[in-house]
């Protein structure tokens, strides 16, 4: 990829040029920034997608959400909050692929949408972009818990080796989750 490397600010710490772009809004800042971590996202990325040319555009969607993102939550570790970020980018998109072809709206959340047919693809676009909003919300334990098991198909015993929580825990977290997603779904269902 061309993006690699900045110079500009290469001698500055993603902390510096992060609170830099917080208080001046300078998208330039934000892209140095962004472009220190291109390969490791593209690598992300290719892990998900396996073609080159999808790898790039998400990386280029993925900037898009990162100014949109990078004001509303508290970042400690930029380097890790971008992985996640770009992770949760490629999973939803396959998610969205998969939905589809197959409605899992019920199953997800326990609710039924029932469309006009003619707003049918508009709705299920709605409900995906309400999704992706909703799951951003959770508690990062809970997020993770229903990103694990309903995105990637882990199973409890998995998840609980993969976080280091406990099995209760894992329960709970997707129980809470699943339920915090259906008010969140619902309530932006209602302010439409």
């Amino acid at each position: 990829m061309d993006l690699l490397k900045s110079t500009k600010h290469s001698d500055e710490t993603d902390e510096f040029l992060l609170a830099q772009y917080k208080s001046g809004r300078d998208l330039a800042i934000l892209g140095d920034l962004y472009q220190r971590h291109t390969e490791m996202i593209y690598y992300v990325c290719f892990r998900y997608f396996k073609g080159s040319e999808r790898c790039k555009d998400a990386v280029m969607q993925i900037f898009e959400e990162l100014v949109k993102k990078v004001d509303r939550q508290e970042i400690q570790n930029f380097q890790k909050w971008i992985y996640v970020v770009a992770k949760n980018h490629c999973l939803m998109q396959l998610r969205s692929e998969k939905v589809r072809q197959v409605d899992l709206s019920e199953n997800f959340v326990e609710f039924s949408v029932v469309p006009h047919p003619e707003d049918d693809r508009e709705e299920k676009e709605r409900q995906l972009q309400s999704l992706e909003r909703c799951i951003e919300k959770l508690p990062e334990k809970q997020k993770q818990a229903v990103e694990l098991f309903f995105l990637q198909e882990k199973c409890y015993k998995d998840i609980a080796s993969l976080t280091g929580y406990s099995m209760d825990g894992v329960k709970s977290y997707i129980q809470n989750g699943k339920r915090n997603l259906k008010l969140c779904i619902e309530k932006d269902r209602d302010e439409q």
